[in-house]
């Protein structure tokens, strides 16, 4: 089980990394829709971006913390 850390260290910074790059991009085009610079999308699909973007940076904020706490549990377990 030691031998994953590294991995478990590696993809929940990834996916950290990754949510916070989704939520940068979902605020950005939900602005541009808001300020109608995309032709043919109403402010009710802006918002409904803006909320699908909050929505999966927290799933993978979510997923990384629980990889970082099996981080935490397996170095507890190996040190008692």
């Amino acid at each position: 089980m030691r031998r994953h850390i590294s991995f478990l260290e590696t993809s929940s910074a990834v996916v950290k990394m990754a949510a916070w790059i989704f939520l940068l991009f979902g605020i950005i085009g939900s602005t541009y829709i808001f300020l109608g610079r995309i032709a043919g999308k109403t402010a009710l699909e802006g918002l409904v971006n803006l909320c699908a973007s909050i929505f999966f940076f927290f799933l993978f904020y979510l997923i990384a913390k629980i990889a970082d706490l099996l981080v935490k549990i397996i170095n507890e377990i190996h040190k008692g």
